[in-house]
């Protein structure tokens, strides 16, 4: 199953919402609690999971600018917003939805990030926000990103940002080298450039420090046990198929790591949340 099929994005939903730092979507209910209105870029937007996570926070007018390169994941949002919201209006490029008393105007944009996030930018925008993207992304485009946010003074809030941490259980001896290929994986070019993998929410953190932002981060950790027992299954066939493809571990020992029976696995993720300074 790809990282970016829907079916996947499904599978993960759950565990991402209840991952999610409190501490971080605290300071940014905070942050808009003032105003009435509010304008997001929502960067990879996929099947729409990072509005329906993080609308709550947000005042009760709201207008999202969803972005991903496939048009076929804007399909699926559609069709998952609209489930998700108390009711919702279609028109030819987007949704208005009202959930828990809150309006939300919502339109598509199909784009190559690699080329064309400065001039989604280029734009009034309060907040640019993704969910489980940096981490795919080069350390020039987050570079890149955290200037163009800065000089438009635009707050930033990144979720589920893969930290390199991950611990199985039960373990094995061979679960050390198994995290090794898979990271050496992580680091190929997704399509923006040699990626970050684990590498990316310090990045984040100082590229919006540099800029003289603020920075609050916070654990955002799958914690997955027994119940979870799909998603942990799929984490296991993902993890020996990253690791085939690298190179560098023999084949018995990827048939023998798969063929371990986990009862949970914990991963970890880091929120980011950034704002002016002054």
């Amino acid at each position: 199953m790809s990282e970016f099929a829907p079916e996947w994005l499904d599978l993960r939903e759950p565990a991402d919402l209840r991952a999610r730092s409190s501490d971080v979507a605290n300071t940014v209910s905070a942050r808009f609690a003032l105003r009435d209105d509010v304008s997001v870029l929502d960067l990879g937007s996929g099947t729409g999971s990072n509005l329906r996570a993080t609308a709550p926070l947000l005042p009760h007018r709201q207008s999202w600018k969803l972005v991903d390169h496939d048009a076929s994941l804007h399909e699926v949002a559609k069709t998952r917003l609209a489930a998700w919201a108390d009711a919702a209006e279609f028109s030819d490029n987007g949704l208005r939805l009202r959930k828990d008393r809150r309006e939300i105007d919502v339109t598509f944009v199909v784009a190559d990030l690699a080329s064309e996030t400065a001039h989604l930018l280029d734009q009034p925008l309060h907040l640019v926000t993704a969910s489980a993207f940096f981490d795919l992304t080069s350390p020039d485009y987050i570079r890149a990103l955290a200037k163009a946010v800065a000089e438009h003074r635009i707050a930033f809030y990144a979720t589920l940002t893969y930290n390199g941490q991950r611990r199985w259980t039960p373990r094995r001896p061979a679960d050390n080298q198994m995290a090794s290929a898979f990271h050496r994986h992580q680091l190929r070019d997704k399509g923006l450039g040699l990626a970050a993998g684990p590498m990316a929410p310090a990045h984040l953190a100082d590229q919006f420090r540099l800029n003289d932002y603020s920075v609050i981060e916070g654990d955002s950790d799958w914690r997955l046990e027994r119940s979870d027992r799909m998603l942990i299954e799929e984490l296991v066939r993902g993890h020996a198929v990253a690791v085939s493809e690298i190179g560098g571990v023999d084949a018995k020992t990827i048939v023998n790591w798969i063929n371990v029976s986990r009862t949970g696995v914990v991963v970890g993720h880091t929120d980011t949340f950034a704002a002016p300074a002054s």
